[in-house]
């Protein structure tokens, strides 16, 4: 078994995406910023390893919202 990220610090470290990039994106509102953050995060739903899955969530994320900017 993969030792890592479990689901609850997966999903902390999901929100601590959104709160950040809420900063970065101030024009966009925050349910644009969730909305991005929610389509990017299942592209990484059948990835073995779960550590690095909020990095590439935010910089998907951050790509979408980049976007809307």
């Amino acid at each position: 078994m993969l030792e890592g990220m479990d689901r609850s610090d997966e999903d902390r470290a999901i929100s601590e995406v959104i709160d950040r990039l809420a900063k970065q994106f101030p024009a966009v509102s925050a349910d644009e910023v969730a909305d991005a953050v929610g389509q990017s995060r299942p592209e990484f739903d059948n990835a073995r390893v779960r550590d690095f899955v909020p990095l590439f969530v935010e910089r998907g994320a951050k790509a979408r919202l980049r976007e809307l900017v």
